[in-house]
């Protein structure tokens, strides 16, 4: 009997400390049903039916323990505290949560950001300390995660708004750091534009904001701003304030002048600003620093590194110095003096203070970065770059300094004795205007003035010279030097010692090199071993090597993705011994090659993306130089590519004849980049219907082909992703109704001699219609001194302008022009005689990107042009100036005027053309017997 009283007694006591606890949701209207069911705790875990009341039957001691809530309405005075039966409101969700928190077995319900916020807005209702503290130890550990963003930017969001409406304060002190870490993903997310702007303002003014490039900063900032221009949340002036404050924020001396000047466009005062911070800069940066640093107030100079950092780039900017490096990676703590002192040596080319400075900084070395892009960064130094990556960047990976012509071969060898982890290096340049099929009629060569003489006594001064290269060139997989002519084969002798791990090698239009260096013709056996593990080979323009050499090197390729033999003496022989079955990527354009050998390179290589045939006009033919073998039989050229490829990127010319939309569905549905040349004739339905088949299309070349308004103003209706359109010699009837539609992808247009009838209400009409970054016009006849104002004003950030046969554009000189000043290459011909003799060294001077121009004696004012020999910029790669046969009857003219006894105008014939090119070591100046 007393045990039987004692487990009723206990039953009585469990009974006792049990309750039922209805929860009812805030938010829902009064309703007169009969109370749910209880169910208990451990059912929570299980979906529950939606619903707006719940019943659970709960330990009301641990529900005392753990909540002040429970506490106070159970244990003090109110009426409920003696109820086994308890009504509560609040949010359903929220208390479920907590429910299971407070019961399940520790570590069973982990916290994560699918239920964070019911958790925070339950334990903040009940007063459950213990979960508040674990709310914001969760939180506060998914800020110290700094692999990537491992909460998605919709849940930073909301919990910020949630916090600001709760008092939340660790959720105001996290957010902003966790996102200014994480930025580069942030902005990638479609909800950035949703970004509070308090929350995005305290993430900019974070020390952990973490970018790739001012530029992606910027970019960041204006398109938050253009969607805020577009909601109606905030007041207008508010809003203006909010945009002014956020983008003060921008460093704009360390924006590319290309994008500063682009910024004009749509924020002028703003772009404005930037770009003529970024040209006074450029005349004395120095001074600018020195006295920052005298003030201490070095922060708008600093480049952004953090410990999360891991690509770091400033293509594009003339005004960076080697200083700007280095002030970015010293300690904030260093004194003025010794900062001055760096400042100083830097500028003077010497590095004295390398080691101290290494003493002093090496605990800012960043770890994670593996990407430095330089660029269009003509004004540094790239010995004390390569010095100051070296320290700053202990696992740098990948080294781009494209366009940097002074970059010497020099600086390659001591990059890899200094640098020897990175594996990927990009030195490409402006290939040369002048090709070997060109009739040369003098040329003579002398040293820049400019050029650095000694640089190895530069690299000696350091004390960091070592003797011996070879252990350097281990890690090397990829090297560009594309475009660079002043690579010999001397050069190419000691890269070649690079065969334990180079897979990627562009040498394309490096038009020294010669057969007895070639990678496979040379006799030293790095030659075979280094063919043999490429991956990816371009040797565009290099036609010095010889058929047998061609021969011998594709023969050894067999594990080759990327092959490009472009303008190469590659013929059926050679290409009829390629093995490999990996391609991805094949160039063979003007080359002889027919379908003979062809045809079984397509078929074995089914990964094929890239497929470019332009100018192969044995493509026609039944068969080239070799006898086909026996069975091998092979069907059109079209045929094949279509029964085997699913093409990206696709340039063809001759026997390339589709007739039907169905021939190139589906093979062509992926396709990107499409080029059509002459040798075939695409039919107007199919060319209408380009959007269908190719529905991912970015960029369009036709030539040679027959085009109408509907084609046109489909194509730019239509291909929604398209930002090159190129239309060259094409015949039809386009009008002006072609372009007036909104393009606002479209970066490059490209209108040789298609549109004649253009006029200056046609240009400004492009302008509101597209934002352009490439434009080229010939045969525009109606053009006047108007339109270099409606062209500068309407794309400020324009890199290429080429005009021709363009009406009088440049009758009263090329002001408006020069006014472009992220102008990098130029083209006037035919444009007016009101060209200055200083233009050369006017637009070299108000250019800083200026890389190529491009003029007609015809048009000069005074007769010819001074031709300078050390050009006050380093950027500049060639000028070209054409000059035409003057006839008796037509005087001094070369317009095409028609002389007095006749009304037919002479077409106008270019007699020469004079080329000023500049290398990494010297100017040439030579006379081609042709206009180029």
């Amino acid at each position: 009997m007393s045990a039987a009283g004692d487990g009723e007694d206990g039953a009585a006591a469990a009974a006792a400390d049990t309750l039922v606890l209805e929860i009812t949701e805030a938010a829902a209207s009064p309703s007169s049903a009969p109370p749910p069911l209880p169910i208990p705790v451990s059912a929570l875990a299980a979906p529950l039916p939606s619903a707006t009341v719940l019943a659970v039957r709960a330990d009301r001691s641990r529900l005392v323990e753990s909540s002040s809530y429970f506490r106070a309405l159970l244990g003090g005075s109110f009426s409920e505290s003696g109820s086994g039966y308890v009504r509560i409101s609040c949010d359903l969700a929220a208390a479920v949560q907590v429910l299971r928190y407070l019961f399940e077995p520790p570590g069973s319900f982990p916290i994560s950001h699918h239920n964070f916020l019911p958790l925070l807005e339950g334990a903040l209702f009940l007063a459950v300390e213990s979960l508040l503290a674990d709310c914001e130890r969760w939180f506060r550990t998914v800020r110290s995660r700094n692999s990537s963003m491992v909460v998605p930017l919709d849940f930073i969001i909301e919990t910020w708004y949630f916090a600001q409406k709760h008092g939340v304060t660790f959720v105001e002190d996290v957010c902003p750091g966790y996102l200014a870490q994480n930025f580069v993903q942030v902005i990638s997310s479609r909800s950035f534009v949703h970004i509070p702007y308090d929350l995005l303002c305290s993430t900019i003014e974070s020390p952990h904001l973490t970018v790739d490039s001012e530029k992606q900063l910027c970019e960041a900032i204006l398109s938050w701003i253009s969607a805020s221009r577009q909601s109606c949340e905030q007041s207008v002036s508010n809003s203006a304030d909010n945009q002014l404050s956020l983008l003060s924020k921008v460093r704009v001396c360390l924006l590319p002048l290309g994008f500063a000047a682009g910024t004009k466009r749509n924020c002028f005062e703003f772009g404005n600003n930037a770009v003529c911070m970024i040209l006074n800069l450029l005349k004395d940066s120095l001074q600018t620093l020195l006295y920052t640093v005298t003030d201490d107030n070095l922060d708008s100079y600093r480049i952004r590194l953090t410990e999360y950092s891991k690509k770091i780039v400033l293509s594009g900017c003339p005004q960076l110095t080697t200083q700007f490096l280095y002030i970015s990676a010293l300690p904030t703590d260093l004194d003025a003096v010794f900062k001055r002192t760096i400042v100083s040596d830097v500028n003077d080319g010497c590095f004295n203070h390398y080691n101290g400075l290494v003493k002093k900084a090496k605990t800012l070395s960043f770890r994670n970065v593996r990407i430095v892009d330089l660029s269009k960064c003509p004004n540094v130094h790239f010995g004390a770059a390569i010095l100051w990556m070296k320290w700053a960047f202990p696992e740098l990976r990948t080294f781009i300094a494209s366009y940097c012509l002074l970059f010497q071969f020099e600086d390659l060898q001591y990059l890899l004795l200094r640098c020897p982890w990175i594996n990927e290096i990009n030195l490409s340049i402006d290939t040369s205007v002048i090709l070997s099929k060109y009739s040369i009629i003098s040329s003579r060569s002398e040293v820049r003035r400019d050029m650095n003489q000694n640089l190895s006594s530069y690299y000696m001064q350091s004390g960091l010279y070592g003797t011996s290269v070879n252990p350097v060139f281990s890690n090397i997989s990829k090297l560009i030097l594309e475009g660079r002519n002043d690579i010999t084969d001397m050069n190419l002798l000691e890269i070649s010692m690079l065969k334990s791990s180079l897979c990627y090698i562009n040498i394309k239009h490096c038009t020294l090199l010669t057969d007895d260096d070639s990678f496979s013709y040379h006799k030293d056996e790095h030659a075979h071993v280094m063919a043999f593990r490429l991956q990816e080979l371009h040797l565009e323009g290099c036609e010095g090597i010889s058929c047998a050499a061609m021969s011998q090197l594709v023969s050894n390729m067999n594990i080759v993705k990327s092959l490009c033999l472009r303008e190469t003496s590659l013929a059926d022989g050679a290409l009829c011994n390629f093995v490999g079955s990996s391609l991805e990527y094949l160039d063979i354009s003007e080359t002889v090659v027919s379908m003979v050998s062809l045809a079984p390179v397509i078929r074995r290589n089914s990964n094929l993306s890239c497929l470019k045939t332009a100018g192969c006009r044995n493509l026609l033919f039944e068969q080239g130089e070799v006898q086909s073998t026996s069975g091998n039989k092979y069907g059109r050229f079209l045929q094949e590519i279509t029964s085997t490829c699913y093409l990206e990127d696709v340039e063809m010319g001759w026997a390339f004849c589709p007739v039907r939309v169905d021939d190139l569905i589906p093979s062509f549905s992926k396709v990107r980049r499409m080029t059509v040349g002459l040798g075939t004739t695409l039919p107007e339905n199919i060319l209408h219907a380009l959007p269908e088949i190719c529905p991912f299309l970015e960029s369009l070349v036709l030539r040679f082909q027959v085009i109408s308004d509907r084609v046109v103003r489909n194509l730019l209706e239509s291909s929604t992703n398209l930002q090159v359109l190129c239309l060259h010699y094409c015949l039809g009837s386009l009008t002006s109704f072609s372009f007036q539609t909104m393009a606002p992808a479209l970066r490059i247009l490209r209108l040789q001699w298609v549109t004649p009838w253009i006029t200056n209400d046609d240009l400004t009409i492009l302008t509101q219609n597209c934002n352009l970054v490439e434009l080229s016009l010939s045969g525009c006849k109606l053009l006047d001194s108007s339109s270099q104002e409606i062209i500068s004003s309407g794309w400020p950030n324009l890199a290429c302008l080429q005009l021709e046969e363009c009406g009088q554009i440049t009758l009263d000189g090329v002001d408006s022009i020069l006014d472009c000043k992220a102008l990098e290459e130029v083209l006037l011909r035919h444009t007016g005689r009101g060209i200055g003799r200083t233009i050369i060294t006017d637009a070299i001077r108000e250019l800083p990107l200026l890389r190529k121009l491009a003029l007609d004696l015809c048009d000069a004012s005074e007769g010819g042009y001074d031709t300078p020999n050390v050009p006050e910029g380093k950027m500049m790669r060639s000028v070209r100036m054409s000059r035409c046969k003057k006839s008796a009857a037509a005087g001094r003219s070369c317009f095409g005027e028609a002389p007095p006894s006749s009304s037919i105008p002479k077409p106008v014939q270019h007699r020469e053309t004079i080329v000023l090119e500049w290398s990494s070591r010297q100017l040439t100046t030579t006379v081609v017997e042709e206009r180029l």
